[in-house]
């Protein structure tokens, strides 16, 4: 059985994301021990809350996973996924781990719309091709909850959504990969991408 790391940094929901891992069939163990990370066959960054305070606490657990990028899969998971990028603007300008290009910004005040962007949303496919959503529908549902989108290339971009403006859903560079939505309540369209990502291992 394949085996997962959940990064433990102080930040993030992990344990419903471990159960959800574990039910789509790998091994899971929450960990913020640094071998022990170097020795996953696969490694979930997750986070909830803000980025620099996420940063601060991930530390050198961060080197871990840059030095980890092109050795085994990374999914970052919402705030998981906008640490993997190089910049964030949220509460001023922040270095991230500069594993995806871009940056993250705020969504813009538009009437009509609530920030965050909460709830279930479509993803649509621009690299169909990614492992990671192998057998997943185009314009599937998925369950969100932020306030900030990854600004990156189209190489970069994997699935895009549309909310205030069209955003990077889901991002992707080497064994790098990213997604805003919670594939861990996310039902059975997450629990899929979950499995496909162990797949992937």
């Amino acid at each position: 059985m394949s085996s997962v790391i959940i990064v433990d940094y102080g930040l993030g929901n992990m344990r419903s994301v471990s159960k959800a891992v574990e039910k789509a069939g790998a091994s899971v163990l929450i960990s913020h021990d640094l071998d022990e990370i170097r020795s996953a066959d696969g490694i979930i960054l997750p986070g909830v809350g803000a980025f620099h305070e996420a940063m601060t606490k991930l530390a050198d657990l961060g080197q871990i996973l840059i030095e980890s990028e092109g050795q085994v899969p990374i999914l970052g998971i919402c705030l998981g996924m906008q640490m993997m990028m190089d910049f964030s603007e949220e509460h001023g300008l922040h270095k991230g781990l500069g594993l995806i290009p871009g940056t993250v910004r705020r969504f813009p005040y538009s009437p009509g719309y609530k920030i965050p962007h909460m709830g279930w949303n479509q993803i649509h496919l621009v690299q169909p091709e990614d492992p990671l959503f192998s057998g997943i529908p185009d314009d599937s549902y998925v369950y969100f909850v932020h306030s900030y989108w990854a600004d990156t290339t189209p190489d970069y971009c994997v699935t895009k959504t549309d909310y205030i403006c069209p955003f990077s859903s889901s991002i992707r560079n080497g064994t790098a990969i990213g997604v805003q939505f919670h594939p861990e309540k996310s039902g059975s369209t997450g629990l899929a991408i979950l499995q496909n990502f162990i797949g992937m291992i």
